[in-house]
């Protein structure tokens, strides 16, 4: 009873993050690299041609059709060896919902491929992607997120660690039972730098896990993996049926006690929230991926993570007015949480004294991760304005400086019309000057100390 009550809380945390939000559009497109040769397609332009098939989130379903609003992440696929990219329509029925743009080269496909130029291909791929975002004749033209992964299996798995040795311009790899490639994707892995997941199976007889996984995730030069491996798993189940690969692994042995479809449901429990980090930046999927490997008795797991997968604190302390997000060592936008979560102007720093009763949050960006505080209401009918409070501020109208006198220390700010700040700085108790780097006209100064205020207008002449 145990069991069935862990499995039916994986299989409902798997459900939710894949219901499906986008219909699935297709296109094909050949790019092409001027420096080499060869290649599969026609009509990308001189040099190696590199036809790929792209299933990306539409509105409607189709080919060619628009795709939907906004920029989407794109993950980059290598299939398996002597396997063809329709294979894994698994993973595109899967992931494009989800909001990612899917791109399959259908390069090195024989039963001589060259690993070397997958793996180069991969990588072109990756940089013609993000160069279709902005270019206004392309069908992706705003349509595509600074952020990619790299995924593959098998072939594809080892040819995506070639494609992300020194290769700082994506966010992750994913390896799908990646198998040791020519050039050695065990030695490119030790100059990969990005977060990478290895998913492994350990009744799989083409690529056993010790002579290929286990390697390729041991050398990895990035400060947190992980290496997930499915119990009676297989090799080619993390695609759809496919000749080729199945009849070389029946040719192989292994004893597989799972089905296709129960492999495949445990491998999307893990690279979705995996994904949804790395590429969407959703802090909370990181203690999806922890809890559920933590309590998963179909599978077994080394990290070498130091420590937890990035998260991002967002709670806030309110002191006298003024919100501290409690997230230190970040970047900060806070928000209007009465006007739709409008950001407020120029308020980026980690504190933010409202100027006016509301509610207020603030969005947190880490170096992996977003997330936003829960909104905190401030009121603001407490305050006392100058004439109950012994703050000065002279001359005014005033030239090139201003003096604020105050019998505590505090802060100050001026803001324009429009609520932009234009300068902002502490004060000491005492007599304060403060030079003016804005040009004529009149502005609102804010002065606060404890829980005081003032706020008048300041003439520049």
């Amino acid at each position: 009873m145990k069991q069935l009550l862990l499995s039916l809380t994986l299989l409902m945390s798997t459900f939710s993050l894949t219901a499906q939000t986008y219909e699935i559009g297709h296109t094909t497109i050949t790019f092409s690299d001027p420096n080499r040769t060869g290649g599969f397609g026609s009509g990308g332009g001189p040099g190696r041609q590199i036809q790929s098939e792209i299933y990306y989130p539409s509105d409607i379903a189709g080919n060619d059709v628009d795709p939907s609003n906004g920029e989407h992440p794109v993950i980059i696929f290598g299939h398996g060896f002597a396997m063809v990219w329709d294979a894994y329509a698994n993973i595109w029925e899967t992931l494009v919902p989800q909001g990612y743009i899917l791109v399959f080269p259908r390069t090195e496909g024989g039963l001589s491929p060259s690993h070397s130029e997958f793996g180069e291909d991969l990588r072109i791929i990756a940089q013609a992607m993000q160069l279709e975002g902005y270019d206004n004749g392309s069908l992706f033209f705003t349509h595509v997120s600074d952020r990619t992964a790299i995924m593959g299996h098998s072939m594809g798995g080892g040819a995506s660690m070639l494609a992300g040795e020194n290769n700082t311009d994506i966010a992750t790899i994913i390896g799908l039972a990646p198998a040791e490639t020519n050039p050695s994707a065990e030695q490119a892995a030790a100059n990969v730098s990005v977060p990478t997941l290895i998913l492994s199976a350990d009744e799989d007889a083409v690529t056993p896990p010790v002579d290929h996984h286990l390697p390729i995730y041991n050398n990895l030069g990035a400060s947190c993996n992980y290496f997930i491996n499915i119990i009676g798993g297989a090799h080619c189940y993390y695609a759809n049926t496919n000749f080729n690969c199945d009849f070389g692994e029946s040719a192989s042995g292994g004893s597989i006690s799972i089905s296709r479809s129960e492999q495949q449901n445990i491998m999307f429990r893990y690279i979705i929230p995996w994904l949804d980090l790395y590429l969407n930046g959703t802090c909370g999927n990181a203690s999806v991926f922890e809890s559920d490997l933590a309590n998963d008795a179909d599978v077994t797991f080394q990290s070498s993570c130091a420590s937890s997968l990035p998260t991002i604190d967002n709670t806030l302390t309110e002191n006298a007015g003024t919100l501290t997000a409690n997230e230190s060592n970040a970047q900060y936008q806070w928000l209007d949480c009465n006007s739709g979560y409008s950001m407020i102007v120029n308020e980026t720093n980690q504190t933010y004294t409202p100027l006016s009763t509301g509610d207020y949050a603030v969005e947190i960006s880490g170096d992996v991760c977003v997330d936003t505080s829960s909104c905190y209401s401030i009121s603001t009918s407490g305050i006392t304005f100058q004439e109950n409070v012994q703050i000065e501020v002279y001359p005014n109208p005033t030239n090139n400086v201003f003096n604020v006198k105050t019998p505590i220390p505090g802060k100050y700010r001026m803001t324009n019309a429009l609520g932009e700040r234009l300068q902002s700085g502490t004060l000491k108790s005492g007599s304060n000057t403060i030079p003016i780097y804005v040009s004529a006209g009149t502005y609102l100064l804010e002065v606060a100390i404890g829980n005081k205020k003032i706020i008048e207008r300041l003439v520049v002449k």
